[in-house]
């Protein structure tokens, strides 16, 4: 799927979490609804760190431009060295490693322990990327049209904002860990979601994804998991613009709106 439809999947599955942590007894404060959702939506952009032309190639200019090459060229390596006969030859790395709910794990654990041993600067940091991600994936209309630096502005100003609101009591920095120094450990929730997402999102096109690695299925190591061949689709086709990003927008709602009591 193309950069829009993965923030918007994103931000609707944080949304339909917190729908769910209401209906068991455990609501998000707001605040942990609004700034779960928003890193979920930029989480969801950063599978395509493998690929040179993907958003988050863009996002951070030159910084991010030199990341995308590197990840590239480290998950080819990796295709390469656990490759099984029945997976195919490759020239490039995108949808292989980062594509994984090994790497979605990773990344988020990664995540949670930098805001554990970091504190808030680690906080502001985390936040500050994927607010910048969102943008780019959710305003990508008027991000196309702005200057980087103003989106890298708003991405610091909200996340400056979001972090001072979640440290007031009772809005949700110890949501789900309260013991001393925990409090943001659940930072890495919505990031491994986020890239779990976006695995299932390019499940569903033509070339599938190989999100079981390294699991192996058969004689692939890289297997393309996705529906049968008949239900899939090509990115950026009328399926994923008139179809699946309107019912991400109103399934955001509605897990939004549960997630608030107010349905």
């Amino acid at each position: 799927m193309m950069g829009p439809a993965h923030s918007l999947s994103g931000a609707a599955a944080w949304l339909g979490v917190g729908a769910a942590a209401a209906a068991a007894g455990h609501g998000m404060p707001w605040p942990v609804l609004v700034a779960g959702a928003l890193i979920c939506a930029g989480a969801a952009l950063a599978p395509d760190l493998d690929h040179k032309a993907a958003t988050i190639s863009r996002a951070f200019g030159p910084v991010s431009r030199g990341l995308c090459e590197i990840v590239d060229k480290l998950s080819y390596a990796v295709y390469k060295g656990t490759r099984k006969p029945g997976d195919p030859r490759r020239s490039g790395g995108h949808r292989t490693l980062t594509h994984t709910w090994l790497w979605a794990v990773l990344i988020g654990a990664g995540a949670s322990a930098l805001a554990y041993a970091g504190g808030r600067w680690a906080v502001l940091a985390i936040l500050f990327v994927h607010v910048v991600l969102a943008v780019e994936g959710l305003l990508w209309r008027a991000a196309r049209v702005s200057s980087d630096v103003l989106v890298w502005l708003l991405g610091a100003a909200g996340a400056w904002i979001l972090t001072g609101v979640l440290d007031e009591p009772g809005n949700g920095a110890d949501w789900l860990f309260t013991a001393p120094g925990q409090e943001y450990l659940w930072l890495g929730l919505p990031i491994v979601l986020g890239a779990l997402v976006h695995d299932i999102g390019d499940a569903l096109t033509v070339s599938g994804c190989p999100i079981l690695w390294p699991i192996p299925v058969g004689r692939k190591r890289w297997y393309p998991l996705g529906p049968p061949k008949g239900m899939r689709f090509r990115a950026g086709s009328w399926v994923e613009l008139k179809v699946l990003m309107p019912a991400f927008m109103v399934l955001g709602g509605v897990g939004g709106a549960a997630a608030l009591n107010v349905i």
